[in-house]
């Protein structure tokens, strides 16, 4: 965390699909790394999101759930924390949720905040959607209510795509 702050970083990435599934760091762990973070004065990107075997097995929310849980066990406040929900079976794959089905996710959450957290964390919190974003899909997913942003991958290394993307959300209005 000191050399992050020390180069002038104000937020992490935080439970992203590679760390999960490759590296194998478990909720708990990661939840740990979240309220660290935090207490340090980082912002963190939580990351949350189902494997293609879980969607198919319909065990998308339960997924997500479990891990918002983990956050939610530790974390001594959300101020400073965007939920990013990122299936993993659409990161990097070229396959992106409809925006319907990022918009489900993303109001299942919104409800599993305010049941589990708090109305007003529910309110607050911003989610974003991250999973193969790019300039074609961006306006659709950005025309849903809940999604509130993008954590966007590749597409942020090609400078008029990303700038497509950006721009698909300036127009929406966000508490955070």
């Amino acid at each position: 965390v000191e050399q992050l702050k020390d180069i002038g970083c104000k937020w992490v990435i935080l439970g992203h699909s590679e760390r999960r599934h490759v590296i194998g760091e478990d909720d708990q762990f990661i939840g740990k790394k979240a309220a660290f973070a935090l207490n340090e004065g980082l912002g963190v990107i939580a990351c949350i999101g189902e494997l293609l075997e879980e969607r198919e097995g319909g065990k998308t929310f339960d997924v997500c759930f479990q891990q918002l849980k983990a956050f939610a066990d530790v974390v001594p406040s959300w101020d400073n924390i965007v939920i990013a929900y990122e299936p993993v079976w659409a990161i990097g794959t070229g396959k992106v949720a409809t925006p319907q089905q990022a918009q489900e996710v993303h109001v299942a959450v919104r409800d599993w905040l305010k049941k589990n957290v708090s109305e007003e964390v529910a309110s607050k919190t911003r989610i974003i959607y991250g999973g193969s974003v790019n300039g074609s899909n961006c306006g659709e997913l950005a025309k849903e209510e809940d999604i509130d942003g993008f954590l966007v991958g590749g597409a942020s290394l090609k400078g008029p795509e990303f700038a497509t993307i950006v721009n698909s959300v300036t127009t929406k209005k966000v508490a955070a």
